[in-house]
């Protein structure tokens, strides 16, 4: 009996380990990540005010995760996905160093800036599936709404800090040297992701059979599950409706409140703060029964938030409002997550948080097509405004529709 009690003490005390050390590495690559993600977008609307650059760089950002989100998904259900978090966080490094080798030499481009975001996007778009598909490898299910609460909580801590730290180095040093805080988290990261041991992923495949023949299995087995189609289609219609409030309220801020790098830097940190308080009361309660609730809530909160965040004048009330909505972000990512996660089999794990990823992301450039030039002709409280209200909208149909899956999959 001891020999037993001392074998579940030993695997309780190794998953914790575990599961410190990737968080530590994945928070760490972040950090980076958001520090130059930042810089680029304020440096970029700093220089130019226009939305139709905003547009370029945001799409830029995302174009290369669309395309090879699908097979990124096939690549993390087929090989290591521990190797290949740390094979993209070294690329995004390289990527990053080429940026301040160029501007150390004195080549100042807003189209190197472009290129940059491309490329790293490319290791976003192998890093992401492979990451969230890692965690049921390493924690126990009934632990999962807890991590990804503290993971959470310790995003927003970094997130917080990460506009500061940009807007500083921005203001003060220059662009560039945000691109080495950059490369060293990203060599931390990876020393770190390298003591972590993983077990074995399950496959329902053989190693040599065809990544499209993969490809179509995974797609077939999202769309054949009730609830999974149903958050897929929320996906979509959620991202098309938020990106306004998320790719343009910097232009928002320097528009309507003023073009200074503190205001920028105001309007993400009350966000992240409020981020935190989610993310610090998910870790703290440990659970929630009713996850669909949750996600419903959270897309109908944002959806009034926003609504007002177009209607006020007065800079404070609107970090009030920006922090207020913050507040829902830990909670309708930590529900989806651990939903997909405990309705997911492992083996497809991977392919079902590729298409996720290519869904969202793929109809965010076609929207911020739309909003970047229309935020040039409209005031982009409107659109914002508008969006919102929408989006409330669509809280109320998710909670109806992933009801009916759920009965549906029982």
């Amino acid at each position: 009996m001891d020999l037993k009690n001392n074998e579940i003490t030993a695997n309780n005390n190794r998953w914790k380990k575990e599961i410190f050390l990737f968080l530590i590495s994945q928070n760490l690559s972040m950090f980076g990540s958001s520090v130059v993600g930042f810089s680029i977008i304020w440096y970029i609307t700093l220089k130019t005010s226009s939305g139709s650059w905003i547009t370029i760089s945001t799409i830029a950002a995302l174009t290369p995760q669309i395309f090879i989100s699908l097979w990124a998904g096939v690549v993390a259900d087929r090989y290591s996905r521990k190797m290949i978090i740390m094979l993209s966080d070294g690329f995004t490094a390289l990527a990053t160093l080429a940026a301040f080798a160029a501007f150390h030499a004195g080549f100042e481009s807003l189209t190197l800036l472009i290129a940059v975001s491309f490329f790293r996007s490319i290791g976003g778009g192998f890093q992401s599936p492979a990451v969230n598909a890692l965690y049921p490898q390493i924690v126990p299910a009934d632990q999962l709404v807890r991590i990804n609460g503290i993971n959470q909580t310790l995003n927003n801590i970094l997130l917080l800090i990460s506009p500061a730290v940009g807007g500083f180095i921005l203001g003060t040093m220059g662009i560039k040297w945000t691109f080495l805080i950059d490369v060293s988290t990203a060599l931390l990261a990876i020393v770190i992701m390298a003591a972590i041991r993983v077990k074995a992923q399950p496959r329902k495949t053989a190693p040599n059979g065809s990544i499209i023949a993969e490809l179509k299995s995974g797609v077939r087995y999202t769309l054949d599950n009730p609830l999974l189609k149903t958050i897929t289609i929320c996906y979509a219609v959620s991202f098309i409706l938020i990106t306004p409030a998320a790719f343009l309220s910097p232009l928002m801020v320097a528009r309507n409140f003023g073009g200074e790098v503190w205001r920028l830097t105001a309007n993400e940190i009350f966000w992240t703060a409020g981020s935190l308080l989610g993310g610090a009361y998910i870790a703290w309660r440990g659970d929630f029964h009713d996850k669909v609730a949750v996600i419903a809530v959270s897309l109908a909160g944002f959806g009034i938030i926003f609504t007002l965040m177009g209607l006020t004048k007065i800079f404070w009330v609107f970090l009030a409002l920006d922090c207020v909505a913050g507040i829902f972000l830990p909670f309708m990512i930590t529900a989806q997550t651990v939903l997909i996660q405990t309705n997911t089999d492992e083996s497809y794990m991977g392919r079902v948080f590729s298409l996720l990823q290519f869904v969202s992301q793929g109809v965010m450039p076609l929207a911020i097509l739309c909003f970047g030039p229309l935020g040039d002709l409209v005031d982009i409280r409107y659109i914002i405004i508008v969006c919102g209200l929408l989006e409330a909208l669509w809280g109320i149909w998710f909670k109806r529709a992933a009801g009916r899956a759920q009965k549906l999959a029982s």
